[in-house]
């Protein structure tokens, strides 16, 4: 037999109530057309499906087998029109955000699930960009949201707001020869087999040119993409390694050090595009999520927190 979803929805109804006149009700129907509305699905179904008392009606075991699957049809529809209704929404141009090495750590992903969740209906594109790359495609209008350096991002013309501490640490495996120490200058980490970034990320360049040409010559035992296989690696003991702060999750087996040197001191900003037909609305709820991502992360030590450009 052929179902209409009406008749499955006040059938759902008259069972959560307990009543016809209640399902009649909630279905915005009159008494009489609910009352035959289910009296034609019990003939068509060719079984009772409510037992009918003086204080309402109760489903037959028919009756709770219709309704359980009842459920799941209509939780299947109600999938399959939102699923078909977003290609009828106007499209809208996704919001660009561009972000360093360490922000794209942990930062920008905690800040894009809360978003995506909360804004079903746009779309972000996200792209890894050093800080002085990220101040020129804001200020061109070719992004709407940057997550920047300060002492890179200078004087810019941009709008922009304080994100949270972004300063470096000397990490390395619990119990070995960080062990005991408080702070570090690079010239003694660079003493010891090292494990880094590859040479174009956006970390890895901004340590060397704060480094200088005069920089130590350090040994690197493996360079690798990203900060989380970096810190598993430091974590397994193969050498030291110089990352954001932020980028470390206290429950790893590792030394923490300061690293002393003035360079290592930094901060991220918020920094907001100059773009034509922007969605402001949108771009200021990102920004709210970014804002929320930088809080929730921020790291047990006062001083230090998350993120890389």
């Amino acid at each position: 037999m052929r179902y209409d979803l009406d008749d499955l929805r006040l059938f759902l109804h008259v069972v959560t109530e307990g009543s016809i006149t209640a399902g009649a009700h909630r279905m915005h129907m009159s008494l009489p057309s609910a009352s035959a509305r289910v009296r034609s699905l019990e003939h068509h179904a060719g079984v009772a499906l409510l037992i009918r008392g003086r204080r309402g009606v109760r489903p037959t075991p028919a009756g709770t087998t219709l309704a359980r699957h009842a459920r799941d049809v209509l939780a299947r529809t109600t999938r399959l029109e939102s699923a078909v209704a977003s290609y009828t929404r106007s499209p809208t141009a996704p919001l660009r955000l561009l972000a360093g090495g360490s922000a794209m750590h942990r930062l920008v992903p905690q800040a894009l699930i809360s978003f995506l969740r909360a804004h079903p209906d746009t779309d972000v594109t996200v792209s890894e960009s050093r800080t002085p790359q990220t101040v020129r495609k804001l200020t061109d209008g070719e992004a709407d949201l940057g997550v920047v350096l300060d002492d890179e991002a200078g004087d810019c013309a941009l709008r922009t707001e304080p994100l949270g501490d972004d300063s470096l640490a000397v990490i390395g495996q619990a119990g070995g020869i960080l062990a005991g120490r408080t702070t570090l200058a690079y010239s003694e980490v660079a003493e010891h087999p090292l494990v880094g970034l590859d040479a174009d990320s956006s970390l890895r360049r901004w340590i060397e040119k704060h480094l200088g040409p005069h920089a130590p010559v350090a040994r690197h035992r493996t360079t690798v993409a990203n900060l989380h296989v970096l810190v598993s690696l430091v974590a397994a003991g193969v050498g030291l390694a110089v990352v954001p702060r932020r980028a470390i999750d206290p429950r790893q087996n590792l030394d923490v050090c300061d690293l002393k040197d003035s360079w290592a001191r930094r901060h991220h900003l918020l920094a907001w595009g100059v773009k034509d037909g922007a969605a402001p609305t949108a771009t200021a709820a990102l920004a709210e999520h970014l804002r929320r991502a930088a809080q929730s992360e921020r790291s047990p030590h006062p001083a230090h927190e998350d993120s890389a450009d």
